[in-house]
């Protein structure tokens, strides 16, 4: 054979390099689990590592349940008094006794944390629509519209609360729904300043001014993106709206001007028990005061952890 006829090399076929197959009960390298995870699920696990907030979850739920699905299990006359059983002390017919009309207070409880919880959260979800929608326009309209309508802001914060409430409450019936409406008039004014600060920052980002300059309405604007987008500072709000409702509607019924009888709630417990104060009958303040705290409490944890999870700095640790 010539030298010309001899093969000079080998040709190797190129193939691509061998997938390494993940051995049963090994774990590949992933990337972190806060970049893996949404927005909504991140801010759930920063939330669930408060305890106090967790802590706090759980004694609004016992709370609702307590109130709402309590007299479907615990049946007590709340109607028709009763003086005969009044000032009973604990014992097995009445387990925390019985209040002066002879009341079941047990029973009074449910009832009147019913009221509480029914104002506080309605007032609390009244004032804040009321406050967001405010404080969306007069942030992202600003010039005449913003000074108009802050001036108006501060000539109402500039009145004191309880005052206003006073009044209010002596000027109309004493009914729920108007109970609501007079919280939410003091109420909304705080989230109305706040959200008026975050859309002075949401209107410069560059999302709001494209949406501008393609020729969206400032209120399309204002409710499709000023809005959404100071979402978190509104929850956490909301939380703190509904503990202070909960105090300014106690606080209304322990002067006497609260929601008409046989109508009650935890501040008229509380004010008709303090009459008793000195003659030893626990059980007409305390149950009502420990249930307006741990209510209050709770609702101020759960706004704590929100304020943690909501903020943007911890979504993108």
């Amino acid at each position: 054979m010539s030298t010309l006829d001899q093969p000079r090399g080998i040709a190797i076929p190129l193939q691509a390099p061998p997938v390494p197959q993940e051995k049963p009960g090994e774990v590949q390298d992933v990337a972190p689990a806060y970049e893996a995870q949404g927005v909504w699920r991140l801010a759930f696990n920063v939330f669930i590592q408060h305890r106090l907030a967790v802590v706090g979850l759980g004694i609004v739920i016992f709370m609702t349940l307590f109130c709402f699905v309590g007299p479907l299990i615990y049946h007590t006359d709340q109607t028709t008094v009763n003086l005969n059983n009044n000032d009973l002390a604990p014992g097995a017919g009445h387990l925390l006794g019985t209040d002066q009309f002879g009341f079941d207070v047990i029973g009074r409880l449910m009832v009147g944390g019913q009221t509480s919880l029914e104002i506080g959260i309605a007032a609390a979800l009244v004032a804040t629509v009321f406050g967001v929608v405010w404080g969306a326009v007069a942030g992202f309209f600003g010039g005449v519209i913003d000074a108009l309508l802050m001036r108006f802001v501060d000539v109402m914060l500039a009145i004191p609360s309880l005052f206003l409430l006073l009044f209010l409450a002596v000027a109309f019936p004493r009914t729920v729904p108007i109970l609501i409406l007079v919280v939410a008039v003091t109420a909304w004014l705080i989230p109305a300043r706040l959200v008026r600060a975050e859309a002075l920052t949401l209107r410069t980002r560059d999302y709001v001014q494209a949406v501008t300059m393609m020729g969206g309405g400032g209120f399309r604007i204002v409710l499709r993106h000023i809005i959404p987008n100071s979402i978190g500072t509104i929850m956490v709000n909301a939380t703190f709206q509904v503990a202070d409702a909960i105090l300014l509607v106690a606080a209304i019924n322990f002067l006497g001007l609260g929601i008409a009888p046989p109508a009650t709630n935890w501040g008229a417990m509380l004010s008709g028990g303090v009459d008793f104060v000195y003659d030893g009958w626990w059980w007409l303040i305390y149950p009502a005061g420990l249930a307006i705290v741990l209510t209050v409490v709770a609702f101020n944890f759960i706004g704590d952890a929100l304020r943690d999870a909501l903020e943007v700095r911890l979504q993108k640790r």
